[in-house]
């Protein structure tokens, strides 16, 4: 049997930790994989292993070293040396252009993994092009959207906000810009802002919602972040780039209604005005109006809300993910 490692050192709990967090469970449940993590900031539920027996098993059986950040893929090289059956995987998750040093790092691969066609054009490199699924009993719509938004305690009747590190290339500026003018004409909605906001970033957020704050909550990281997808009615994802945000799927599956700019992937995901809708990234006065449309009728919202947990149901489970990343490891033990 081959020995599958999914590393994680990274410090932050973020979208690749929900990731590794979703998809090792479903190796070893479906594909009767012997799969572990190594790291930092994951569940203490997932199965892991040390330095030391990964090193004395990797003389003598297969092993698979799927790295998702560079660090780890150096780290994987290091044990290439030492194993006699190491094969790297290596998962690009950002549509950004890649610097000169992640090309060489990524040639060092095995194989390459690509979230979507866009990210696996910009690497330039061959790649196998495998979207993130994500674990449907975590992520779903709540019995009653009305009571979990309450049990978050931020007021009012409705919630609208964006799930995400606050950053101006995330675009909660946009999103401020669009729902600043909205809230003195819905009292019910109350606007969050989850995520990580630090040094100039959060002066920059609480510049844009001074006046405001009130009808804006910063509410910081959240590693249980299962609740916020219930209690929202909108989750906008303002982004102006990204590879494959888990945000999109976790918030659909949850029976949010999801308001998104139009990054270059999405429509294989989002059917505009069914399951969600679009505008053109950076187009504040678009964003508006969308969402006047949407508190002005949040029945709307909801149903919405419910056509796009059903498309997550049907097409975004991580057992999707799991059988094309095992035939991948398959394939590349065997040659």
């Amino acid at each position: 049997m081959t020995l599958i490692i999914h590393p994680h050192f990274h410090k932050r709990y973020t979208g690749v930790t929900r990731h590794v967090e979703s998809v090792v469970p479903s190796l070893v449940k479906d594909l009767g994989s012997e799969t572990r993590v190594m790291g930092s900031a994951l569940s203490e539920d997932l199965p892991r292993i040390t330095w030391p027996e990964l090193l004395r098993r990797s003389r003598m059986e297969p092993v698979v070293w799927h790295a998702h950040r560079n660090n780890e893929l150096l780290a994987g090289m290091l044990l290439k040396l030492v194993g006699r059956q190491v094969r790297l995987v290596f998962t690009r998750h950002t549509s950004m252009e890649p610097s000169g040093f992640t090309r060489f790092l990524a040639r060092g691969a095995d194989a390459l993994v690509s979230l979507t066609r866009q990210v696996a054009e910009v690497m330039g490199l061959p790649s196998t092009v495998i979207s993130h699924g994500i674990d449907l009993k975590r992520f779903h719509p709540p019995e009653d959207r009305a009571k979990a938004w309450e049990r978050l305690g931020q007021g009012r009747r409705f919630g609208v906000g964006v799930i995400g590190r606050v950053r101006k290339e995330k675009g909660q500026g946009d999103f401020l810009e669009a729902v600043r003018p909205l809230l003195p004409g819905y009292p019910e909605w109350q606007s969050v802002l989850v995520g990580l906001a630090k040094g100039s970033d959060l002066e920059w957020i609480n510049g844009l919602r001074a006046g405001i704050e009130d009808r804006v909550s910063l509410v910081g990281e959240q590693s249980v972040i299962e609740p916020w997808y219930q209690g929202l009615t909108v989750l906008v994802h303002p982004s102006y780039v990204e590879g494959y945000s888990l945000v999109h799927v976790e918030a659909m599956a949850s029976g949010c209604c999801v308001v998104a700019s139009k990054l270059p992937y999405l429509d294989t995901l989002i059917e505009h005005g069914r399951t969600g809708f679009f505008f053109e990234p950076g187009d504040a006065k678009a964003l508006r109006e969308l969402l006047d449309m949407l508190m002005r009728e949040p029945e709307r919202a909801r149903e919405v809300g419910r056509n796009a947990a059903e498309e997550a149901r049907r097409r975004c489970g991580v057992e999707h993910e799991a059988h094309a990343l095992g035939s991948l490891y398959r394939t590349l033990v065997g040659r």
